[in-house]
Formats: structure tokens, sequence, C-alpha cells
């Protein structure tokens, strides 16, 4: 029986860059939740004989809500929907589901890297039928329904099994249940060197892989652990929980500390990675050696050419202005194209439709290549280990030759997180105002020589992007970037990126504090940070 609810608008449901997020008791109010998917579907033109991918990363509240959207979906005419069993997808698992099965795009219930459990965060986005995050003209038309919504369509029916694989209905709407990792897993042995790295296990090769208690755990115990004969207990933290168990579900050396001290420990395994909470975001690091996310983009970008899937070559890479320039010294040795686009994972949208780059990422722990359309944390993994296996060397090694060829890019991001909104927006406005008196000035012994506020064209349809953060540079090409995170749910998230390049064959060992101590003092004079913020260190340093 179809139910049309009346209601009223809901303040604040816009979309930021990776959909809606809140804290979790706000999506369970009545109608809540219903409102923003009712005004999704209002704003791609309705539901009726479309098809959707629905799932998402096992937090708090994601099995309600997947009911609650499969009942709104049948209730306005959806011809079907695919969901993972349990209502589990990792966000590449389910962009690749939307690409596989030619659907409508999908509904991803997750708040990515973000803590989970009743009093913590809950999130959801839509993605388009390229399997990718909707761009701003989708979700600007969602937050405009938003605010004239007067009712919405529901099914008054009970719950249906999300736990057994197969067929049913609802309503006239099927509802496929499908196992979860199986079209991903195939895919991955699609790309990568599967018998390489088996031989390389079956060597004595070790790893540990923290899953956070998130959704890779099944993805990484069947592709880690059978598929590739890795020791079993190599994946920790392998079931997904409601609250993750308590972690916090950010791979950085800040929240997954338990893998960091095991991996540069005495007993440390040959390789160790995390991923987050949705599957997006990897954090790799080799026995006793850390790497940084953009690193991290270099070296795959450098050596993808090991793995069946891209030995032709690359077509171009991306990055996102944040992420340091390593990668483009890499494009511009192999002589294809290089991009600097604003943060957002949907920026690299038009550039891997139109063919323009082939591996992409972000400082924010995202890698991933034109096999889907998001950020692809077990991916980065898998093409690590498809390398350390062709290379016969260590993490360490690759990266000493890496820094030896292309130099080393210093690197690292200093988050101060829950500011005050207020004092933030003031900081930032104060820095912009200044931006045109900086060049030529000195801040602790270095000389300025630019100053702006990022803008981007898009290469492929001519979308200017504007004010996507402050960047200072300097003469020997160091770097300052500011900018305020738009993925918390309270407060604001100064996010400061530092970036000092030394070209070979100099000094790249040192470490990286360090090595950027003189931009971290610039960079707290330069805005201010401590008068603005009441901070004088940061909350989390990767």
């Amino acid at each position: 029986m179809i139910e049309t609810i009346q209601t009223t608008p809901f303040e604040g449901q816009k979309p930021g860059t990776s959909g809606l997020r809140k804290k979790t008791r706000v999506f369970m109010q009545p109608h809540y939740l219903e409102c923003f998917v009712q005004a999704l579907f209002d704003a791609i033109g309705g539901a009726a004989g479309k098809v959707f991918v629905i799932g998402g990363d096992g937090r708090f509240y994601n099995d309600t809500a997947v009911q609650i959207i499969l009942r709104m979906a049948a209730a306005q005419g959806a011809k079907s929907a695919i969901v993972g069993q349990g209502g589990l997808l990792s966000t590449p698992a389910a962009s690749h589901l939307i690409r596989l099965n030619k659907t409508d795009g999908g509904i991803i219930l997750s708040a990515s890297h973000n803590p989970g459990g009743i009093d913590e965060d809950f999130g959801i986005k839509f993605n388009t039928p390229n399997g990718g995050p909707a761009p701003e003209t989708v979700t600007e038309a969602m937050f405009a329904a938003t605010k004239t919504i007067s009712h919405y369509k529901t099914l008054k029916t009970p719950d249906i099994d999300l736990g057994t694989i197969g067929s049913t209905q609802l309503a006239e709407m099927s509802v496929q249940i499908v196992d979860p990792v199986a079209d991903y897993a195939a895919l991955m042995e699609s790309l990568f060197d599967f018998p390489a790295m088996r031989a390389r296990f079956a060597d004595g090769f070790t790893m540990r892989f923290d899953a956070m208690n998130a959704v890779t755990g099944p993805y990484a115990r069947d592709i880690l652990e059978t598929r590739l004969g890795a020791a079993k207990g190599s994946v920790t933290h392998g079931t997904p929980l409601p609250d993750f168990g308590g972690m916090h579900p950010d791979p950085n050396p800040t929240w997954a500390h338990e893998l960091m001290a095991e991996m540069m420990g005495g007993a440390a395994p040959d390789f160790g990675a995390a991923s987050d909470g949705d599957g997006d975001r990897n954090m790799v690091v080799g026995r006793g050696v850390y790497v940084s996310p953009s690193d991290s983009l270099a070296v795959l970008a450098a050596n993808a050419h090991l793995a069946p899937g891209y030995s032709a070559g690359l077509k171009g890479i991306a990055r996102s202005m944040p992420t340091s320039a390593a990668a483009d010294r890499v494009a511009q040795a192999m002589g294809v194209e290089h991009f600097e686009t604003p943060t957002g994972w949907k920026f690299f949208g038009n550039l891997l439709d139109a063919g323009r780059c082939t591996i992409c990422g972000e400082e924010s722990f995202g890698t991933g290549s034109d096999h889907v359309r998001e950020k692809d944390g077990l991916w980065a993994v898998l093409l690590w280990l498809n390398i350390l296996a062709v290379r016969g060397q260590s993490v360490a090694e690759i990266l000493t030759e890496h820094w030896a060829r292309y130099g080393r890019n210093y690197y690292s991001r200093h988050d101060f997180e829950a500011i005050e909104t207020a004092r933030a927006d003031a900081m930032m406005s104060a820095l912009r105002v200044k931006l045109p008196t900086l060049p030529g000035t000195e801040f602790a012994g270095m000389t300025i020589r630019a100053a702006d506020d990022f803008a981007y064209t898009d290469p492929v349809d001519g979308s200017v992007s504007k004010n996507q953060g402050v960047r200072i540079i300097f003469t020997d090409d160091s770097r300052i970037v500011y900018r305020l995170s738009g993925t918390g749910t309270e407060g604001a998230t100064l996010r400061v990126y530092l970036e000092r390049y030394l070209p070979g064959p100099g000094d790249l060992h040192l470490d990286p504090q360090a090595a950027l101590a003189p931009i971290i003092t610039a960079a707290h004079a330069l805005a201010g940070i401590d008068q603005y913020t009441g901070r004088t260190r940061p909350n989390v340093i990767t």
C-alpha cells in the first residue's frame, strides 16, 4: 500500500562534496531521512522505471536506512534495486556495480572516515550512472528540493530480508540481494597479477591489513587471505561493526596507531595497510617507513605498468590541489598530461570519463583509477602488492629509488578540528584580504612568490570552481595551502597543507616535520592560527 506522508522542510539539508552528513540522531528524527531521499528522487527526475544500487558501510542506522530507501523507491515506481547482502557495500564496490549493471545511479550510506554509532555520524549520497559522486548541479537541485518539500511517498510494508542472497519483490519493484564482494573481487583479479602476488606470499611475504572494524574487512579477507594466500589473521579488525568497535575509521598514523606501532616495531611484517569506514581511503606503511598519500600516488603512477590492467601505460595523472606535486614530476617524465583539481573526487570524474587521465589521487588518503569513479582503498593496496611482487623489493627500497630519481616533496597535513565556525571563517577572510600584498614579503627566512585563492576551470566542460583553498607559494616552490573541510559534522576543521621540494641526490631521508619546520612556522604566522583558533598544535598530523 502506497502512503503519502505530509511533512515540512528541515533546515540545513545541503549536500557537501560527499553528500549529506550529520549526527546519526539527526537522521533518526521522524521524516528527516525520508525528506532528503524524496528530494534526491525529485532532483533526478523521479524514480519511476529506474534501477538503483543501494548499500552502505554498515554503521549504525545503515540497515534501517536501506529499508526506508527501498520502500520509497518502490512506492515511486522504481523498476529494481541491487542491494549488498546485509545492506553492506563499500563505496568503490557500489561504484563498480553501478557501472557493471548500467544502472541509473546508486544511493550510498556512509560518513566515510567519520566515527559511527548512535551518538556519532551518518551520511547519504547519490552517485550518478557513471558511478561517481553527483556533480554540483545535482546536489544543488537536491538542496533546492529540500527547501520546498511538502510530502513524500513510501510503502506501508514490513522490512524485507537483506541477509539472504537472491531476488525478492517489494510491491512492483524487484530487489536483488547480491554478494557485496564477488563482483568487486573479480574486477581486482582482472587488473592485477594475482599469480605473482600469490607466489610472493608463498615465499614468506608478510603483511597486516587493518580494516578498522569497517566495511573492507570482508573484502580484504576474501582477496588477501583466500585468493592471494596471505596468512590467516593478516586482516585485523575485519568484522564490520555498527560503531566500528569504538575505532575512528580514518586510516592515518593517528587513528591507525595500532598498525603504526606494529609496523615500526622490531617484529614488523613486510607490508602494512589500513582502510576507512566505507573502503575508499587507504594508508600504506612499509617495515619501519610510513608512505605519505602524496608519495603513494606518485609511486603507484610511476610503477602502474607492472600491473596487467595498466600495462599499456597511463593516459594522464590527476591530483587534488592540496596534494603534493610529486605526481606531476612522474607525469612530466612520462610525457603525459597532469591535472591539478579542487578537493573532491567528483572533479576527477570528467577527466576519467573523457579518457584524459588513468590514475588520480588526493592527499587525504584517497587513490584510484579509471576502473571505477570513486577512490578505492583496497585497489591501492593491491597495486602496491603487485609492484612489490614484481620488483622484489621492500617499500623502503622502492621509496629510496623513487626519490633518487624524482627528488622528494616533503609533505604533511596539519588538522585543527572542531574550531568554532565563526572564528575559522574570520581567519580565512582575513587571510584572503591580504593575499595581494604577500608576494615579495618574507616569512621564516623564505620569500613568497605568489599567493592566491585557487580556482579551477574544468578542461572538459569548461565549468569554473572558485575559492577552493588559499595557496602561498615560495620562491623555492615550497607551498602552504589552507582549507576549511566540509567532511565533519560539527564546527570547522582547518586543514593546513605543507610542502617542501628537495631534488636528488640531496638529503632525502629527513624527518618530514623537521624538514618542514620553517614552512610550519610561516603557516602559523601568515594566518594567525594561534590567535584565531586558540590552538598552537594540530589535533592530527599526517
